[in-house]
């Protein structure tokens, strides 16, 4: 019996530790800023223990560390290397679902020569979207092809009976995550051409893209594709692209949010500390003034369009007042999108992954496609939880049973750390279909 530490109790972590205690003998500790809510995950499970915790207490976070064999961070991706130093101290192991950053990939050596993996981009998007390609890219060099383009879409978004608000999106992980998501610059291939779009562009041209079984979406580039040329091993290949699904009419918004300056973290107190205040001295007038005329001049778009009239729902124009006297435009739209695009009671959500492949084999030409669509259980767990989740808490339980051997930082892209986990995946009835024609 090992000892696993999950560290945080938001959105995505209850299958985490559900299936862990579910599916193995090991104990679990939920450590999270809330008690109360890491006792909701726990459930009173026999081998479930919650505790209150801050990161920043270094003497706490090394306390679990050394009680661990196995921590799950599910913090904010800023915090995983302080715990990721911990655990090496301490010679265990760590499972992330975040991407790996330079000063997580400068801990690999340290790991490696103390024997700890760090397991990192085990959720969906990365982490499922890793593992469903590099299966496929495997099998396609197996039979002695060639990749010359990969083009991969995921989106979490409401299940369509759901999707009932002007913004046509909900929470299903951290809200402020997503925002802050939004200012990525992003980079791709497409024909050997490498394309660069700076953040404030990221939303300008969304592709249409259309998904059995879910509906037509708009997608978007997401960070930097090119990246994935190495660790995908596809050297050569011409058109290299990982987007963002989001439902119509997304883009337009979040490109107007853009440009009125609505993503902007600086800190600062507003006037009549009030929603119309912000957007008042976004758009360089007084909160008496015409302020939605204002940022729609800003923003270069009708005072009547389709995303003055959104963030008018969402509240962005009200005079109501500010969680905090001192805030940051982002911080405010937060607090309204937490407000108004939440889940009710008994809905679902539906996460959408979709690659499209083409493979060379030198006498023919294959086009490959892969699609997972799946959703939530209403009254139980979302998708995004799910399909984030379960990956980490079955790498965890792989690591333990060394099944997965590998050490230093480690992403999910050999058979050895995805085989094991996509088929268990598929026994929990997350599973892709697969379409074949020539190219």
């Amino acid at each position: 019996m090992a000892h696993v530490t999950v560290l945080g109790a938001g959105l995505v972590a209850g299958p985490v530790v559900r299936h862990i205690l579910e599916a193995s003998s090991h104990t679990v500790t939920v450590a999270a800023r809330s008690v109360d809510r890491a006792n909701e995950l726990v459930r009173a499970h026999p081998r479930g223990k919650a505790v209150a915790f801050d990161i920043d207490d270094a003497a706490a976070l090394d306390r679990l560390a050394a009680e661990s064999d196995v921590m799950v961070s599910m913090l904010p991706y800023l915090h995983h290397v302080k715990v990721a130093e911990r655990c090496i101290a301490h010679g265990h192991h760590l499972v992330t679902t975040s991407y790996v950053s330079p000063a997580m990939r400068a801990l690999h050596d340290s790991a490696k020569a103390a024997g700890v993996v760090l397991l990192n981009e085990l959720g969906l998007d990365p982490g499922i979207d890793h593992m469903s390609a590099m299966k496929i890219i495997h099998g396609i060099r197996a039979a002695g092809g060639t990749v010359t383009s990969f083009r991969s879409y995921c989106g979490g978004l409401p299940a369509p009976e759901a999707n009932d608000n002007p913004f046509g999106y909900k929470f299903s992980w951290s809200p402020r995550g997503v925002v802050l998501a939004a200012r990525n610059a992003a980079k791709y291939l497409r024909d050997g051409v490498e394309v660069v779009i700076p953040g404030p562009e990221l939303f300008a041209k969304p592709e249409l893209v259309t998904v059995e079984g879910a509906g037509v979406f708009e997608g978007y580039p997401n960070r930097d594709s090119t990246a994935y040329v190495g660790v995908y091993d596809l050297t050569g290949v011409k058109t290299m692209f990982r987007g963002t699904l989001r439902n119509l009419g997304h883009c337009e918004t979040w490109k107007a949010m853009a440009d009125i300056g609505l993503f902007d973290d600086t800190r600062r107190r507003y006037a009549a500390e009030s929603y119309r205040g912000v957007l008042a001295a976004l758009g360089g007038v007084t909160v008496d003034g015409d302020v939605e005329g204002a940022v729609a001049a800003k923003a270069g778009i009708a005072r009547d369009s389709a995303p003055i009239q959104k963030l008018t729902w969402l509240g962005m124009f009200e005079g109501a007042a500010l969680p905090e006297s001192d805030t940051s435009p982002l911080d405010a739209l937060v607090s309204r999108m937490v407000e108004r695009l939440q889940y009710k009671a008994g809905e679902r959500d539906m996460i959408v992954l979709q690659h499209e492949f083409i493979a060379d084999y030198g006498d023919r030409r294959e086009f490959l496609r892969s699609t997972l669509v799946d959703f939530g259980e209403p009254g139980g767990p979302s998708a995004m939880s799910r399909t984030v989740g379960l990956p980490a808490a079955i790498g965890v339980l792989r690591v333990l049973d060394g099944t997965i051997r590998d050490r230093g930082v480690v992403v999910p892209v050999t058979p050895e750390v995805y085989n094991p986990i996509l088929d268990e995946l598929e026994a929990l009835g997350i599973r892709f279909r697969e379409e074949r024609r020539p190219a």
